[in-house]
């Protein structure tokens, strides 16, 4: 976990993605298919990244382990 600026893009898109997610769940507003169009290659782009950035940030699970040894 030594790149830094990998760790805060995925952070800062999953962080985008749960925003929109909110904004579906309180107020039926999806900002990604305002901004880009429902269905566009440009949305699913999006969508892609917010999962592949989810899945990356799983792994910092492992940070949170409280009897690692350093190395």
């Amino acid at each position: 976990m030594e790149n830094k600026v990998l760790n805060y893009t995925a952070l800062t898109v999953a962080v985008i993605g749960a925003v929109n997610w909110g904004l579906i769940g309180f107020f039926n507003f999806n900002l990604v298919s305002w901004l880009f169009g429902s269905g566009s290659w440009m949305s699913r782009i999006i969508y892609g990244l917010v999962g592949l950035c989810g899945l990356y940030l799983l792994t910092f699970y492992s940070l949170l382990n409280p009897h690692r040894h350093p190395q």
